[in-house]
């Protein structure tokens, strides 16, 4: 078993209100050398929640996440830093549109398998 930490990404429209729509989840494993990110956009569920929202804004965002993730020359600096300082900067704390929860531990024996599960019960 590995320990693992995820935060669930959240949309905030108008970060006033604090209110949310869950759209993602990020993981981190150490022990597996595994950093990845899923979301959703559903854009029906998100129009639904504000109409003042970027669709296309919001993808670029999430699409970031995703390159820096990776860790490859596309994520930028911040994707050049070493795996833990990449989940570290990407859950830190935020007042903007695309935030993401306090940071959660967990045992896993496949991150990838977590991330699908913790994805299909938090987000969908």
């Amino acid at each position: 078993m590995h320990l693992f930490e995820y935060a669930v990404i959240r949309v905030v429209p108008r970060v006033e209100r604090e209110e949310f729509l869950n759209v993602g989840v990020i993981l981190y494993c150490r022990g597996q050398g595994f950093l990845q990110t899923v979301f959703d956009l559903n854009e029906k569920r998100l129009c639904a929640f504000s109409n003042e929202l970027d669709i296309q804004e919001l993808e670029a965002r999430f699409r970031a996440f995703e390159r820096i993730c990776a860790g490859r020359r596309e994520g930028g600096v911040i994707g050049q830093l070493a795996i833990a300082e990449r989940f570290r900067w990407l859950t830190s704390t935020r007042s903007t549109v695309v935030q993401t929860s306090p940071v959660h531990p967990g045992l896993c024996a496949d991150a990838a398998e977590t991330l699908a599960r913790l994805f299909a019960q938090l987000v969908l």
